[in-house]
């Protein structure tokens, strides 16, 4: 887990947040349960985000980051995630290479050029879903837009649930707001006030 105190500290004064979106550049899924075409990849990219847009009740972004507004802007994510191939997504188990470091995770958050319409953006990047050992890792990670300086990078291990492939794996990311809601953010102030 990375934290930069002093930007977290003033994120926690402001009452906005940018939702930019999950991001699946990163991603790798296994193959037995994912092992199908270009089409069908984008289609499941797009809902899983369009989830979180839809059903704001459920994916409580205001709640989980304590802030009484937001905006949404997708295109920079959407954008990525048109670009992925689902050869270059899918792969026959994953392997322990594929962990990224909170240092690789804030390198390349930092390369992405985030729209500054508020000076914080939150962007969940997926770095895995593993039906082998039924688990989602996803990273949580803010951003200061106006200089892409990243504030906070933290990786969670979910489990999914439910029927459906879309609603299977939709619950980790339930899971995760779930968890910053009742546990992290709090985790997350103490860093800063102590």
């Amino acid at each position: 887990m990375y934290m930069n105190e002093t930007l977290f500290a003033d994120f926690l004064k402001t009452r906005e947040i940018l939702w930019v979106g999950i991001n699946f550049a990163k991603a790798k899924f296994t193959r037995e349960g994912f092992d199908f075409n270009q089409e069908t990849l984008q289609h499941h990219l797009q809902e899983w985000n369009k989830l979180i847009l839809n059903d704001q009740k459920k994916y409580d972004i205001r709640m989980s980051f304590r802030k009484p507004m937001m905006k949404y802007d997708l295109s920079v994510i959407t954008k990525l995630n048109k670009s992925l191939k689902v050869n270059d997504i899918l792969t026959l188990f994953i392997s322990s290479q594929h962990v990224y470091s909170d240092e690789q995770m804030r390198n390349y958050a930092a390369t992405l050029e985030l729209p500054a319409t508020l000076p914080y953006a939150l962007m969940f990047a997926v770095e895995s879903f593993d039906t082998t050992v039924k688990t989602a890792a996803i990273w949580v990670v803010i951003t200061k837009t106006d200089t892409q300086e990243v504030v906070l990078c933290e990786k969670f291990l979910k489990k999914p649930a439910g029927i459906g492939l879309r609603n299977y794996w939709a619950r980790t990311f339930y899971n995760v707001f779930y968890d910053i809601q009742s546990d992290a953010f709090r985790r997350w102030e103490n860093m800063v006030q102590s």
